[in-house]
C-alpha cells in the first residue's frame, strides 16, 4: 500500500479528524468544536493514502518540546488495520520526539506501544524514556 505521513493541522482538516475519532471508545463523543480545539492545540500526525489522499491514521502529540511529550487519539481507519500502518505512525512520531520523555494512556494497546520503548506504569498509563531505542 502506498501511504504519506503527513505533520500539522494545515495538513489534516478537522472533518477528516473527526471521521476517525469518531470510530474510537475514547473520543466518539467529543463535539467537533472540542475536536478542532485539540488540533489547535496539538502537533497533528496524519496518514494518507497514495490512491486517494484519504486520511486513514490520525495522532495527536501535546509537548513542551523540551522535555515531555504525550501521545494521544492514536487511530488507524478500521478498515486499513493491520497493515503495519499504526507502527509506522508511532514510529515515525517515536523518532520526532526521541529526546524527550513519552507518555500515554491506553486501556489495550499495550503490546503496540511496548515495541517502542514504553512500558506500563499502572496497567494503563505509560511512559518512555528519552533514551529507550525506536521500535525494530
Amino acid at each position: 500500500m502506498n501511504y504519506t505521513i503527513v505533520e500539522g493541522r494545515d495538513q489534516i482538516g478537522a472533518g477528516e479528524a473527526e471521521r476517525l475519532l469518531k470510530m474510537t471508545y475514547w473520543a466518539d463523543k467529543r463535539t467537533t468544536e472540542t475536536i478542532e480545539r485539540s488540533m489547535r492545540n496539538s502537533t497533528c500526525f496524519g496518514i494518507r493514502t497514495g490512491e486517494d489522499g484519504m486520511l486513514v491514521g490520525f495522532a495527536r502529540v501535546i509537548s513542551d518540546y523540551a522535555t515531555t511529550w504525550y501521545l494521544c487519539d492514536v487511530i488507524i481507519d478500521p478498515a486499513y488495520q493491520h497493515q503495519g500502518l499504526g507502527k509506522t505512525l508511532v514510529s515515525h512520531i517515536v523518532s520526532r520526539f526521541s529526546g524527550l520523555r513519552g507518555i500515554l494512556l491506553t486501556r489495550d494497546a499495550h503490546g503496540l506501544y511496548e515495541q517502542y520503548g514504553f512500558a506500563s506504569s499502572d496497567g494503563r498509563a505509560m511512559t518512555r524514556n528519552p533514551d529507550k531505542g525506536a521500535g525494530r
